[in-house]
């Protein structure tokens, strides 16, 4: 059965209790999926049918979405994964993107050593080493069932056959339609015939299929090594970066061990660094510990005082201390501690605001992070479950397509801390331990998450969103197991949002009461409104089966069977 929910529901859903009684999630008995797009969905839900577990059924949407989702999905970007198994097991890949071999903090500097913002953003200088295929190979390798030529060929039909241009993806194309233009083989590929796809027509995409055929023949050779490579750094190149071959030889996605914390008789299981998701989701909640959450009610002026706090205080230790951990040292254990919790929970004031110019000021400079990830969530009847978030940071990433080959780069070289104190595109800053080194991972936010209620699967989730997926990941956590919300009401509840720097809460326009943001107000808070916040697809297992959801501030699908 699928749920999906049009956009347009979403003011009027998150703020009538009488709507939720009207919507359902999808339900299923033997397995879930939940993505951002309805045919990567379906082609989890068949593999599963066909005898595949979760990490089967999650390779192949991975895969899927590079072609049905290209504004997000991709070949050319980087991501992270999260797995549950069976057998009580818990694993964690890093697939992020490396910086380049020659590259280096000044080719993104004026004379005057400040950031010259579209280098990072667009163009051959913007992309790091893609890591997302030898992720999905890796865990297919160490987890699957079906094997990789079996998993990948829906996304390969897809491609090579094409598919009926949604709605989403032709506004999305249309949009970004002279941007485009600068760079002829993305052009050449993401428009018909020069003029912008349009809602009902097919979209083909061959060259992308025969790229993921040689990834279906030869595995991780076929896009590491040879032609592949020879193409993406040529046409990185051509754009004016500095990737080389050698630098996608020797990328290696990598086996990590995820965060753990326990949290209201909840084990959380999240993704390790290089991404900051799973530390800053473990800060949290071991703070949030601390207080009463569930007497405070969800909404009122004291919780959402609660929440923001503890993620001020969770964000000021990303900018300090987080990078890739292969070159920077991370207290790890000291952040997710109960006594460090114990002692920021006793550091926050029952009623006003913390200025965020207290907390470490010494990072904060006078004035001189794209909201565009996906996530798809998958958990089986057997017991595996599958937390899958993969970018390439901005929409269509740095708008370079790899001629021959029919992808796009990442612009994931801007999640770099590019000058201490300077925000980058998500407004999000940083210090030395994320500045630019060869073959270093840049710093994320993503945040795909696994909750396990003795020992099984209880809720599976993850989101897009730059800096506000730890944000959006958590609050979803909260209303299940602290507000004793249902799965649906859980999702369209309305979000806040507080990364110490700016010192300012977002919170989803029309979702918070006047006499609660004058409070607010009151209690030092600057409170600024957005349309909304965050896509977060979830799972949730009860003892009757699967509940899915997925976000109706996206266009995805929930579907079990």
């Amino acid at each position: 059965m699928k749920f999906r929910l049009s956009a347009s529901l979403l003011l009027t859903a998150v703020t009538a209790v009488a709507q939720v009684s009207v919507l359902k999630p999808a339900a299923g008995m033997n397995g879930m999926v939940v993505s951002s797009d309805s045919l990567a969905t379906s082609v989890g839900v068949q593999i599963m049918k066909d005898g595949g577990n979760a990490v089967d059924a999650a390779v192949a949407v991975g895969f899927a979405l590079a072609v049905t989702y290209p504004q997000a999905g991709n070949l050319g970007g980087g991501g992270y994964i999260v797995v549950h198994l069976a057998n009580g097991e818990n694993h964690a890949i890093d697939a992020r993107e490396t910086a380049p071999s020659a590259a280096a903090t000044a080719l993104y500097l004026d004379s005057a050593g400040n950031p010259i913002p579209q280098r990072s953003l667009s163009g051959g200088l913007a992309a790091g080493v893609p890591g997302n295929v030898d992720g999905l190979i890796l865990a297919e390798e160490k987890w699957g069932r079906l094997g990789l030529k079996k998993v990948i060929a829906p996304a390969v039909q897809y491609a090579a056959n094409g598919f009926v241009m949604g709605r989403r993806l032709a506004m999305d194309l249309a949009g970004n339609f002279l941007a485009m233009q600068k760079y002829p083989p993305t052009f050449r590929y993401f428009t018909r015939n020069g003029v912008p796809y349009r809602q009902g027509e097919l979209f083909r995409q061959p060259d992308l299929a025969e790229v993921l055929k040689k990834i279906g023949d030869h595995g991780r050779e076929g896009f590491y090594s040879g032609e592949i490579p020879a193409l993406i750094a040529r046409a990185d190149r051509n754009a004016g970066g500095v990737m080389t071959p050698d630098d996608l030889e020797r990328y290696h996605a990598r086996i990590a061990q995820p965060v753990t914390v326990l949290y209201r008789g909840y084990r959380v299981v999240a993704v390790p660094p290089s991404s900051s998701g799973g530390i800053c989701l473990a800060e949290i909640l071991n703070t949030l510990s601390h207080f009463d959450l569930h007497s405070a009610g969800f909404g009122s002026s004291q919780s959402i005082h609660l929440e923001a706090e503890a993620l001020r205080r969770a964000f000021a230790d990303r900018a300090r201390w987080l990078g890739d951990d292969a070159f920077t040292r991370i207290p790890l254990e000291l952040l997710t501690s109960a006594d460090y919790a114990a002692q920021l929970a006793a550091g926050i004031d029952t009623f006003r605001a913390t200025p965020s110019r207290l907390i470490y000021p010494d990072l904060i400079t006078p004035p001189p992070e794209g909201v565009h990830t996906t996530h798809y969530s998958v958990a089986d009847r057997e017991g595996n479950a599958a937390a899958v978030t993969t970018t390439l940071n901005s929409y269509f990433g740095s708008l370079v397509a790899v001629d021959g080959a029919g992808f796009l780069l990442n612009n994931e070289m801007d999640d770099f801390s590019i000058k201490p104190g300077v925000p980058n595109q998500f407004g999000a800053i940083g210090s030395d331990a994320n500045g630019i080194q060869p073959g270093k991972r840049m710093l994320s936010s993503m945040s795909p998450t696994i909750l396990l209620k003795e020992d099984k699967p209880f809720l599976i989730l993850g989101a897009p969103g730059g800096t506000t997926i730890i944000c959006t990941v958590l609050q979803v956590i909260l209303n299940i197991v602290d507000f004793d919300m249902p799965l649906v009401r859980a999702e369209l509840a309305g979000r806040i949002h507080q990364q110490w720097l700016p010192d300012e809460v977002l919170y989803e326009k029309g979702t918070i009461s006047r006499d609660v943001l004058d409070h607010l107000s009151e209690r030092g808070y600057r409170m600024t409104s957005r349309e909304y916040l965050g896509e977060v697809q979830t799972i949730l297992v009860t003892p009757e089966g699967f509940e899915g959801v997925a976000d109706p501030r996206g266009n995805g699908t929930a579907e079990g069977f």
